[in-house]
């Protein structure tokens, strides 16, 4: 079978997955067609493993956002944005691996490889981490007080939300040992441990400079600019870093880690 069938065979899969994500409400259309002009671009540069892999990312995420939804609702009035992933989203999570892969395109240099990896690493650290750690029994610690905060706070964490980033991340640095002959088992968990760093990046972002709100009606803590129908106060952080901002600065941190390190993969 010629490479251009197996590629318009791939392309057309990822039209499927996002209209399917569309019609299950995990995408909006926004996000859909988001996710048509990554998941090409990875299709161009990583073939079939790079799908695989960013399919791997998009599945368990939008598994685990539906993991015990009812249990998360008091979650989705804190975090700024819920339910179906739009495209800024898309982007903010997949928007460096498909950078990655038009570096790749241009000079088919392994190290962008091993760079999309911990990006998809990292990406689905933080996610599992969010998903699963908001379910917690117990609330978790803000990493700068170390007290108790309400579940979906920014720059929190739990021991389930940390357990889970860890399984995210290896997760995808497994996977990819068995996609590519170049990566090992010890670079695999290696790229694994640097997309679980991410997850970190991400909090203490998170903690520091993104956006933080109040509503002035309810004084509930929110990442919303409008609650309950009402504009909310700034009370920490700086505009520009929103969720959106700290996903994609934490993905792009995380992924350039890999050259301090040139004596696992060099």
């Amino acid at each position: 079978m010629s490479h251009i069938v197996i590629h318009c065979l791939l392309f057309m899969f990822v039209v499927f997955a996002a209209v399917s994500g569309y019609r299950f409400q995990s995408l909006t259309i926004s996000g859909a067609w988001a996710t048509v002009v990554v998941g090409t671009i990875i299709i161009a540069a990583f073939q079939f493993q790079g799908l695989f892999l960013l399919g791997t990312f998009f599945v368990t995420s939008s598994f685990w956002s539906k993991y015990k939804q009812q249990k998360k609702k008091c979650v989705e009035e804190k975090i700024h944005k819920s339910g179906a992933r739009d495209c800024v989203q898309v982007f903010a999570n997949g928007g460096m691996p498909a950078i990655l892969g038009l570096f790749y395109l241009l000079f088919q240099e392994e190290i962008f490889l091993y760079m999309f990896i911990v990006s998809i690493a990292t990406a689905n650290s933080d996610t599992w981490a969010s998903e699963i750690g908001s379910t917690s029994r117990k609330p978790p610690i803000h990493i700068l007080t170390w007290k108790r905060v309400g579940a979906g706070t920014s720059g929190a964490i739990s021991f389930l939300g940390t357990v889970s980033a860890f399984s995210g991340a290896l997760l995808i640095g497994i996977i990819s040992v068995f996609l590519w002959e170049e990566v090992s088992l010890q670079l695999g968990i290696f790229m694994s441990v640097l997309g679980f760093i991410g997850h970190f990046i991400d909090t203490v972002l998170g903690a520091t400079v993104q956006i933080t709100y109040v509503c002035p009606k309810c004084r509930i803590i929110t990442e919303k600019t409008i609650h309950c129908q009402l504009p909310t106060q700034p009370i920490k952080g700086f505009r520009l870093f929103n969720n959106d901002t700290v996903n994609f600065l934490s993905i792009l941190l995380s992924a350039l880690l890999i050259f301090l390190f040139p004596m696992f993969w060099s």
